[in-house]
């Protein structure tokens, strides 16, 4: 609670700076509005970027369930099968070296201006943190555990199911947040590539009409959805792992 209040007090303070600046400096709004002008457009044209918000929470949604299955598959995969990791780690690297934005145009192409090439963007930034994050869940579990359900005739698959899987529980919520977030910017640089809706398509219609203020209010939407999910998370792993907590 006291590092909420201390945060809001931060981000207060910036704001007022940010707002003391801009009138005293005389910033033209078309460079930098003031807080004040971003806050006006947040609510008096609200019915003009309303269209925009679902279609992206929407993606964001449908694009961050495809990245866990996806980057839990990967993970899974590659402990219960350990000699694959020398040829798929590798790749899974570099994936994340090439630019989207570089393959984005080559999805459309290939793909079309539908759905599927907007989730697989998604997912291409998404997966990574959740796969490395379980896969070293996995690496972390007690080795002295392991022997002793060995010494039991436990099998590989009891031997992931009752140890391995539950311990790497904290490490996949831990990636789960990273990619909660990343999902949101990989949602809009979709939209960026070819959209009729979403907040990424607002954001570029308002730039080419240097309506600034607007591309800070979609802005603030995409910081509103990407604290709301990393919350969503945080309250589900409490749940999950009330066992870990206790």
């Amino acid at each position: 609670m006291i590092r909420t209040i201390k945060f809001s007090i931060f981000i207060i303070s910036l704001l007022c700076i940010w707002e003391g600046l801009v009138r005293i400096l005389h910033v033209d709004p078309y460079t930098l509005p003031a807080p004040s002008a971003i806050g006006q457009s947040f609510i008096y044209d609200f019915p003009e970027y309303y269209p925009h918000l679902l279609p992206t929470i929407q993606l964001v949604l449908i694009g961050l369930v495809c990245s866990i299955i996806f980057g839990i598959l990967c993970a899974v995969i590659l402990n219960l099968v350990p000699v694959l990791n020398d040829y798929i780690y590798p790749l899974l690297i570099i994936s994340q070296n090439i630019p989207v934005i570089v393959i984005a145009p080559l999805l459309v192409i290939w793909f079309g201006f539908g759905l599927l090439p907007k989730l697989i963007v998604i997912t291409l930034i998404c997966f990574f943190p959740i796969t490395v994050s379980l896969l070293e869940g996995f690496q972390a579990t007690d080795q002295v555990l392991k022997k002793y359900m060995h010494m039991m005739g436990a099998n590989r698959f009891a031997l992931f199911t009752k140890l391995e899987w539950p311990n790497s529980m904290p490490f996949l919520f831990n990636g789960l947040k990273i990619a909660g977030t990343y999902a949101v910017m990989g949602a809009i640089i979709s939209e960026w590539l070819g959209s009729d809706k979403g907040l990424g398509k607002f954001m570029l219609l308002a730039q080419r009409a240097f309506q600034v203020d607007q591309v800070f209010v979609a802005i603030v939407w995409i910081i509103i959805f990407a604290l709301m999910i990393y919350i969503v998370i945080e309250l589900l792993q409490r749940f999950v792992l009330r066992w870990h907590h206790e």
